[in-house]
């Protein structure tokens, strides 16, 4: 595949840096364009990452180099400290070569911009500011129980817990479990509103007992596998409230919150695997024919129609993704609150931008002929890893219901 059907509207919004940095060595648009130049060597890499279920070390060590795990981290810890546009435009790309590497580095490079931006700063620099700077991984939902306790002259929590979808963890150093707070009774602590105490932990990976059970149609190579935590004392400063809406830093991406930043990758993963499954079906259709069609079958007006349908709804998706997530870094960046209606739209667009994608994608399979799902097929995974990635819990169908609060109201005509 050539650059050039890559992101025909890619300059619609500015790239959002970080305000509150002093100067940058490398300009927010360079990670996108890393993402691209590192693509051939993902693609080479597909095959075997979908039959091993992890990323590969040529992949993993490409990603290092290009210093793509890290751009939400603030550059005083060696990160980038880009804002989430140019972030998310390029784990796009990364979809684009493949969606398990897409997906993977999401979950890495988000999760690493939740633990940056709320997490205390002893915390983050053990993790992101030594010789070696830390990947993470895991889950942060509390599903697991922590105690605390103290050892030595240390504050901390004693946690337990058995975690699932620890996408990208097999290159992670540090690997999340989110817990509920239990006194020594066993009893869940709540805070005064009624509801439970949760916090994350960033345990190293030493720690972990991984467990596998990532045995998928789709998104395979995400290596999203079973562990368990037993035991393990965890340092406060290595801890973070999972649910809070104050970040610890000032850069604006960091307001967007836990949410904001863990759920938007979502969108562009689809995003990316949309654009490659275009490209597959473009490429194929014009080199083969089918009894009933005078010439190749990418000259049949029935898909030229449907393809530049399919195509137009890709570039509207990609607009309103980018856009909505734009406006609420801006406001943010203003020094203004970031509103419920626009938190509302970024649950909304990055929710309905899978089934946007999930139409497109089965669309250039149908059209595939044997092209599609005759192995090795580029187009064949595509189909797989957007069914799979579609019925994340996080993009769940109901989300669009719980935004509906904020955006129906604003259509109801005053009388």
């Amino acid at each position: 595949m050539t650059d050039t059907a890559v992101h025909p509207d890619s300059a619609v919004h500015p790239e959002i840096g970080s305000p509150g940095l002093a100067g940058t060595s490398v300009p927010p648009g360079e990670y996108v364009a890393r993402a691209r130049r590192i693509a051939p060597i993902i693609e080479a890499e597909a095959g075997a990452m979908e039959r091993e279920c992890t990323i590969t070390a040529p992949v993993v060590e490409a990603l290092r180099e290009n210093d793509l795990f890290w751009m939400l981290v603030p550059r005083e810890y060696g990160g980038a400290g880009i804002g989430i546009v140019p972030a998310l435009k390029a784990i796009e790309e990364l979809a684009r070569a493949d969606g398990s590497t897409g997906w993977a580095v999401m979950a890495n490079a988000f999760s690493m911009g939740i633990a940056a931006g709320f997490m205390g700063e002893e915390g983050a620099r053990e993790i992101f500011g030594g010789e070696v700077r830390g990947i993470t991984a895991g889950m942060i939902l509390p599903t697991g129980r922590g105690v605390r306790v103290r050892e030595g002259d240390t504050d901390g929590f004693r946690v337990d817990g058995r975690y699932g979808f620890a996408s990208g963890s097999a290159h992670a150093d540090w690997i999340g479990a989110g817990f509920v707070i239990h006194d020594d009774d066993g009893n869940p602590l709540s805070d005064d509103d009624g509801q439970p105490l949760c916090r994350v932990a960033f345990v190293p990976r030493e720690q972990v007992t991984f467990l596998g059970g990532w045995d998928v149609m789709g998104m395979a190579a995400t290596g999203s596998d079973d562990y368990e935590v037993e035991g393990v004392f965890v340092p406060e400063s290595r801890t973070m409230d999972t649910f809070s809406t104050v970040p610890v830093r000032s850069e604006p991406v960091y307001k967007l919150g836990l949410l904001g930043i863990g759920v938007g990758g979502h969108g562009p993963v689809v995003l990316g695997i949309a654009q490659r499954a275009l490209e597959e079906v473009a490429t194929l259709t014009s080199a083969r024919g089918r009894p009933g069609y005078p010439t190749v079958v990418a000259d049949a007006q029935m898909f030229r129609r449907e393809f530049v349908t399919h195509e137009a709804s890709l570039r509207a998706a990609r607009h309103l993704v980018y856009a909505a997530h734009a406006e609420a870094e801006e406001t943010a960046a203003a020094g203004r609150e970031i509103t419920d209606e626009q938190r509302a739209r970024l649950r909304q667009v990055t929710t309905w931008v899978q089934g946007v994608a999930r139409d497109i994608v089965t669309f250039a399979f149908s059209w595939g002929g044997s092209g599609a799902f005759r192995n090795p097929s580029a187009l064949g995974r595509c189909l797989r890893d957007v069914s799979t990635g579609a019925n994340h819990v996080l993009v769940e169908p109901m989300t669009l219901v719980d935004a509906a609060d904020q955006i129906l109201p604003r259509y109801v005509r005053q009388k």
